[in-house]
């Protein structure tokens, strides 16, 4: 993955009913930690990290970069957003095209927020990049993920084999400008 593209960043927070996406602080440490090391949060992108692993690897102030997203609740992480773009040596049809990733503490898990988070981001991405399409792929055995894929608007283009599971590429419109 890469990154986006021409846009100015960071952004100002997003914020939406419930929920603020920034760029990471270093507050957002443990957070992220817990995060990487949850069997839950992992179960369909190849497992945990090791914690001990991660204390030593993650910086005090989490890494930065255009398209990464804190989710906050109430002055608090509860997941992370995620727009980069796909390589070129990626699924043909994902090629190039903006990536959309979310990740969310279990405990975070239900409410909407993932929904709520992801459709902020879209938005924000369509503004700054207007006109282009954005991919998102998960295993078809997320269920979750692909109720919210849809609710998001995504369509499959695709599915295939990788990491020992069927895989679904699910493509977004984009939103054309006036």
């Amino acid at each position: 993955m890469t990154e986006l593209g021409p846009v100015a960043w960071p952004p100002a927070p997003i914020r939406t009913e419930r929920l603020v996406l920034r760029e990471s602080e270093a507050r957002d440490r443990a957070a992220f930690i817990e995060l990487l090391a949850s069997p839950e949060v992992h179960t369909y992108l190849g497992g945990p990290r090791p914690r001990d692993e991660l204390e030593r690897e993650i910086p005090g102030a989490p890494e930065r970069w255009p398209g990464s997203f804190v989710v906050d609740l109430d002055g608090a992480m509860i997941g992370q957003i995620l727009l980069r773009r796909a390589t070129r040596d990626s699924r043909p049809a994902a090629a190039g095209k903006a990536d959309l990733g979310h990740l969310f503490l279990p405990r975070a898990w239900g409410c909407g927020y993932a929904a709520e988070a992801c459709a902020a981001a879209l938005d924000w991405f369509d503004g700054v990049l207007p006109g282009e399409e954005v991919m998102l792929t998960t295993q078809t055995a997320n269920v979750g993920s692909m109720r919210l894929a849809s609710k998001l608007g995504f369509t499959e283009v695709e599915r295939f084999q990788a990491w020992d599971a069927e895989q679904w590429l699910g493509l977004r419109s984009p939103i054309r400008p006036e």
